[in-house]
């Protein structure tokens, strides 16, 4: 079985990065491949993704432990894949978040830690811009750069 493991800060609280990560609909926000992720009730998920131009269909699980802020995860299939994903505080407004993947598929050149790394990136970069949207909304909505202008000038 192969490990692949990265971690990376990002600057958005540990419980909200976890709230964001913890619902399965997000997946297709942060995993380019993911196409569907739909709960289908405990922690079935069902998922359509585009692995290597080919649209495969199938049911994942996903576990939340909500208390240690961690994901579990897998599918069924000859790869044997499954991964864990944990948060951890890194201040008050910031975040470490480390992403683990099991397989049994070896993959050569760096491909699957090439593709992880890009995944943690774009999982923190999705969880900040839900979390900045969410707080323009509650401040009354996103103002225009040009709003402070006067216009008379």
């Amino acid at each position: 079985m192969t490990e692949y493991r990265h971690s990376a800060t990002a600057d958005i609280p540990a419980d909200e990065l976890f709230a964001f990560l913890s619902h399965p609909e997000n997946l297709p926000r942060y995993f380019p491949q993911m196409k569907v992720a739909e709960p289908k009730g405990g922690d079935s998920v069902h998922v359509e993704a585009e692995v290597h131009g080919k649209r495969v269909t199938g049911e994942a699980w996903l576990h939340t432990d909500t208390a240690n802020r961690s994901l579990s995860w897998g599918a069924e299939g000859p790869d044997d894949y499954h991964g864990e994903l944990r948060i951890a505080e890194d201040g008050p407004a910031s975040s470490e978040i480390t992403v683990t993947l099991h397989s049994v598929r070896e993959a050569g050149n760096g491909e699957v830690q090439q593709g992880l790394e890009q995944t943690v990136a774009a999982m923190t970069h999705a969880a900040s811009a839900d979390a900045d949207v969410e707080a323009a909304e509650g401040e009354g909505g996103w103002t225009s750069y040009d709003a402070g202008k006067d216009s008379s000038s």
